[in-house]
Parts: C-alpha cells; structure tokens; sequence
C-alpha cells in the first residue's frame, strides 16, 4: 500500500516537473509586456507631436510674417535630421555600453539590436526605446533653433542639427540616462531638465551670441505673425508633454500615473503665476503670458515629475512661471541679448530651478529611491547643482565648437543683410508661410 502511493506520489512529481521549471523561466527571464509597450507606443507618438506640430507652431506664431514658415520649416526639419542621426550614431553614443563618459559604436546603424530584445530594466521592446529617445533628441535641437530663426542659413542650420545631437546631445544622455558619471552620481532627471532644457537653453544663448543680433533688433515694430498660433502650438506641446513626462515611466503604472497629474498641475499653475505678473505690472492679462507660463510649467515640472507630490508641482510650476516672465521680459532686456523666441528664458534659466527643485521636493512616498532636501536629503541639492553646472560647462563650449564646424562647411552661419531684410519665407525657400496681399 506504501510502496503503492510512493509511487504515485513520485509519478505526480515528475509530471510537474516542467511546469515547476516553466514558473522558474518566466520569473527570471523578462518578457515583453504588452500594456507598457501600447502605453509607451501612444507616448513616443505624443512627444513626436511636440516638434513639427506644437514647437513649430508656437515658434512660428511668434516670428514675423517674412519669416514664418522658415521659423517653422526649422523645428519640421530639426526632426528629419536628429532621427537620422540619432538612429545612425547617437544612439549608440547615448545609451550603448561604454566608460563614465560616452558610449561605444556597438550599436551604430542599431546594430546587435534584435527586433525581440527589451530594453534594459524594462518590459518593453529595446527598438521602441530607441524611438521613444529619438523624439527626446528631436525637441531639444529644434528648441535652439527658437534663439537664432529670422537671421541663420538654412544649410547650416542642417549641418549645425546633426553635429548637435552627436557632440553635445548624446554625452550629456549618456552621463544623465546611460550610465555615465552623472547617473552614477545620483543625479535626478526623470524626463529631461539637463539632459533637454539646460542643455538646448545654453545652446541657444550661445547661438545668439555667435551670431549676433537681427538688424532690426529692438527697432522693428512689426507684431508676431499670429498668437492664435501660438496658444495652439502650446496646446499642442502640454498635451504631447504627458507622453514626454509619463512615458518615461516607461510603463503604464503608478509612477507613470503620478508624472502626468503633476505635469498637469506644474503647468496650470505656471500659466496663471505668469498672468498675475503680467497683470499686476502691465494692467492686462494676455493669451501669450498664459501660455508662456503654462510651457515654463512644464519645463520646470520635468526633472522632477517622477520623484513629486501635487504640493511638491504647485510649488515647482508657481516658481516656474515666475522664473520665465522674468527671464523673458527682464533679464532679456537688462542683458540685451537677441535669443529671437526665448529658447535660454524659458527653457535654459526654467530648466535650471526644475533641476534644482527636483533635489528640494523629491519625496519618498513617490519615489523610495529619491529623497529631496525637504525631506531630509540635503545631499540632492549638491548633487542636482554640480550636474547643473557640468551641463552648463560642457553644452556651452562644445556648441561653441559645433558652430565654428558647421559654419567652415557652409560658408558662414548667418545669411547675408538682404536675404534678411527681405524675409528668409521669399529670400531663401521661394514660398510665403501667409499669402498676405
């Protein structure tokens, strides 16, 4: 009887075997994950909207009517050239094994990337993020291009783009998200603050400076072309901003969940601090205050939205607004500086305090990997102003060098004193961006 239900009991045991060694495999090995893969798919889809739609809108809307779709054509063709690049080379730069400081070429051309691979620390298809990063390369170009429109060459703005993303672009994602000495650090950037904003702000106030001032700086008294345009590409930009912010959560989960409330938060308030300002110093609140403020908001918002509170975003967006309309309407003046559109107002000093903020207001119960000042962490705050100061450093003389390239090969950046009298929409494409007669 024993000897009996020995053998059965052995009999069930080896029977299950397999699905003991199956439950094992499936644990250990990661596997794709279809509803992080569908939400990051949706997300890589929103944050390609930012550029040729919403960027290049709330640009063009801003330009004069002789250079409007030449304002635009810089962020549409700023995405042609950082996807190419960014597929041939900098995402290998940016996210391939390397040291502290750069990545190695192993994955040129995304080779040694199989169509089935996940990416690393993730259940979503590795190709998706390669996308999914290509976006992020494309928006932080084409928001430099909103310091030098109406007075740069078309050429050399495609030259400049693509050296961009290689030289400045890719090390400073790979020592903030590959791996490098920043990350290492303990760095907190969740969507971009120094890896996108300082680093695209520092640009622009550099290309200005390089370039010069526009001839009819401080003396022209033509209106922007259409703030309707405006508002809309701002529109535009928040809602391709939840992609931006929420997906790189990377899944459709709670940290997910909570950076797209806080970027919704950060950018109401940054819109209203902006027209209270605007109110009180000028007597009229305006549409393009409201949404300026509401892009400063989710600038500021970024670094710090998978690591915040809502209490922690009201503040960061409050601050953000404030920052921007100073930015913009004081220290532009005080300074005199010619940054056309406010690319190093709004995203470069905005990206500053969001990175700071980030180190102030990261708050356990959101994130138990990131602990801010406010908490007791007053280590992330050093931390978050050494990354701050390295980006600064390293973006301002490394696009330094990328112009003097880009402008060897095309014979000079800035296009000659009729071309811009005229108008760059006529003068260098043939074609008007408003049939006015």
């Amino acid at each position: 009887m024993i000897s009996t239900f020995k053998k059965v009991s052995l009999s069930i045991l080896l029977a299950l075997l397999p699905f003991f060694a199956f439950a094992q495999q499936t644990e250990s090995t990661p596997t794709i994950n279809t509803g992080d893969t569908a939400w990051v798919l949706i997300a890589t889809a929103l944050v390609m909207l930012m550029t040729p739609a919403g960027l290049a809108l709330f640009y063009g809307g801003l330009s004069h009517s002789k250079n409007t779709l030449n304002t635009v054509g810089m962020s549409y063709v700023s995405f042609c050239v950082a996807s190419v690049a960014w597929v041939i080379v900098g995402y290998s730069l940016a996210f391939s094994e390397g040291n502290g400081l750069i990545g190695y070429l192993d994955n040129i051309f995304l080779e040694n990337i199989n169509i089935n691979e996940i990416a690393d620390g993730t259940s979503i298809p590795k190709l998706l993020f390669v996308v999914f990063q290509g976006t992020f390369a494309a928006i932080a170009v084409a928001i430099v291009s909103g310091s030098v429109v109406e007075r740069v060459k078309f050429s050399f703005w495609l030259v400049f783009s693509f050296l961009w993303i290689l030289i400045v672009y890719s090390p400073i994602t790979h020592w903030v998200w590959g791996g490098g000495f920043l990350s290492n650090s303990g760095e907190l950037d969740f969507a971009g603050g120094t890896v996108i904003h300082i680093n695209a702000g520092v640009a622009g106030l550099v290309l200005a400076l390089l370039l010069g001032k526009r001839k009819d700086f401080g003396k022209s008294t033509e209106m922007p072309i259409s703030l309707t345009l405006t508002v809309i590409g701002s529109a535009l930009l928040w809602f391709g901003w939840f992609g931006f912010n929420a997906g790189s959560a990377l899944g459709a989960n709670g940290t997910a969940a909570n950076a797209l409330l806080v970027t919704n938060v950060a950018a109401s308030i940054g819109g209203l601090s902006w027209i209270a300002i605007e109110w009180i110093n000028k007597k009229k609140p305006s549409l393009l205050g409201v949404a300026s403020g509401a892009v400063s908001g989710l600038v500021g918002i970024t670094p710090a939205c998978g690591y915040v509170s809502v209490s922690g975003a009201l503040a960061i967006g409050l601050i953000s607004g404030i920052i921007g309309y100073y930015g913009v309407i004081k220290l532009k003046k005080i300074l005199n500086y010619d940054d056309t559109l406010d690319a190093f107002g709004i995203h470069g000093l905005v990206g500053i305090w969001g990175s700071l903020a980030a180190g102030i207001f990261a708050n356990p119960a959101i994130n138990a990997d990131a602990v801010g000042a406010l908490y007791g962490n007053f280590q992330q705050l050093g931390v978050q102003l050494l990354a701050v100061l390295v980006v600064i450093a390293y973006s301002a003389i490394a696009t330094t060098i990328v112009y003097f390239v880009s402008s060897f090969f095309t014979k000079g950046a800035r296009v000659d004193e009729t071309m811009e009298k005229t108008g760059l929409d006529e003068a260098y494409h043939g074609e008007r961006g408003f049939n006015i007669q």
